[in-house]
């Protein structure tokens, strides 16, 4: 498996991102480099939307990382302010990029 820069994604593994909004600051690039994923919501708070497009407000609620996404996702967990965006192979839940990635 690969990102579209010809990178092979972490593990080679199913990836899914989630957002702990206790650390949101808010600023929204998430949103900004990756709209088909994140929103920001009325509470001015950060969210991963599931398939249906509905913003997933459940503590720890994860969606999955589409493999066309995988650059904009991961660049929105290492510019995040709030080091709140954690992406992690769906397997065995090992954080790949975000604030706890190895």
């Amino acid at each position: 498996m690969q990102d579209p820069g010809g990178a092979p994604a972490p593990g080679g593994a199913d990836l899914e991102v989630w957002i702990d909004q206790d650390l949101c600051t808010g600023d929204g690039i998430c949103a900004e480099y990756a709209p088909e994923v994140f929103e920001l919501d009325i509470d001015g708070l950060a969210y991963v939307k599931g398939a249906d497009e509905e913003l997933l407000q459940a503590p720890g609620a994860a969606t999955p990382v589409p493999l066309t996404l995988l650059r904009d996702v991961s660049d929105s967990a290492k510019e995040c302010p709030g080091d709140c965006i954690h992406v992690r192979r769906v397997s065995d839940k090992v954080e790949v990029y975000g604030p706890d990635a190895e």
